[in-house]
């Protein structure tokens, strides 16, 4: 596989993932700091690559996604998008290229996290219809620069997607005085010190409570997963993939 951002925190510590496992083997990492991080060599741009692949694992930064997505379709070359933060453009151009190959995006690349989702929206079609109030509180370290966490709205909409989007979503109640609806989504974000990332799902109904909770405690959780993901689009056809896709396998 080729890492797309290499020498970033995620980049390395896939790139020591996969010198453990013998399903996948890095040939080339592409990053604007070209020093090298492993056995591999390091290209500043994915133009420069060399080596043939059978997939890209991207955890760069948003402004490269659209040269990679070009990348990929010319070499039809399958796509792991970790990348957060698409702008609305992005995302068209995304489904747009998974016409031509495979691309496989995730707002978390956790395998628990991705369980959870689908824990949820099961749990939400039994509490959500008896009741039960939804509210998802997620807490991240204090150089997270957005809010709420991608992941926090992937949990509402999966839980909103089970009630039939019959759910609105509220990020803060301090502007009005008056009592929840039964319809509301709250979702709270906790920012401070090195927290990798926290979520918690809760219904809360009468004189009962169900929470559903994940806690990462480094970045290697998200790292494994992409690592699977990569084995998993390698050799598949076009198309928009999930984590999901790879947990049912």
């Amino acid at each position: 596989m080729i890492m797309h951002g290499c020498n970033g925190a995620m980049g390395r510590v896939i790139a020591g993932l996969a010198a453990q496992d013998e399903g996948i083997y890095i040939v080339a990492g592409v990053d604007l700091n070209t020093q090298a991080s492993g056995d591999f060599p390091v290209y500043s741009a994915l133009e420069e690559v060399k080596e043939e692949a059978d997939v890209i694992v991207d955890f760069a930064s948003a402004k490269a996604v659209d040269g990679l997505l070009d990348y990929g379709k010319a070499k039809q070359i399958p796509i792991v998008l970790c990348t957060t933060g698409l702008s609305q453009e992005q995302l068209e151009k995304v489904e747009e290229t998974a016409k031509s190959v495979a691309v496989l995006r995730s707002a978390n690349m956790s395998l628990g996290v991705n369980v959870l989702l689908k824990l949820v929206a099961e749990g939400a079609k039994t509490l959500g219809t008896a009741g039960f109030d939804v509210e998802i509180v997620e807490k991240h370290h204090n150089q997270k620069v957005d809010a709420p966490s991608g992941t926090a709205l992937a949990l509402a909409d999966s839980v909103n997607h089970a009630l039939e989007d019959s759910c609105h979503y509220v990020y803060d109640r301090s502007q009005k005085r008056e009592k929840r609806d039964g319809k509301e989504i709250g979702i709270s974000a906790v920012r401070g010190g090195t927290i990798v990332g926290d979520h918690d799902v809760i219904f809360a109904g009468k004189d009962e409570v169900v929470t559903f909770s994940h806690r990462a405690y480094s970045k290697a959780v998200f790292a494994k997963g992409a690592v699977e993901a990569a084995k998993f689009l390698a050799g598949k056809g076009p198309g928009l993939y999930a984590m999901a896709d790879v947990i049912e396998g």
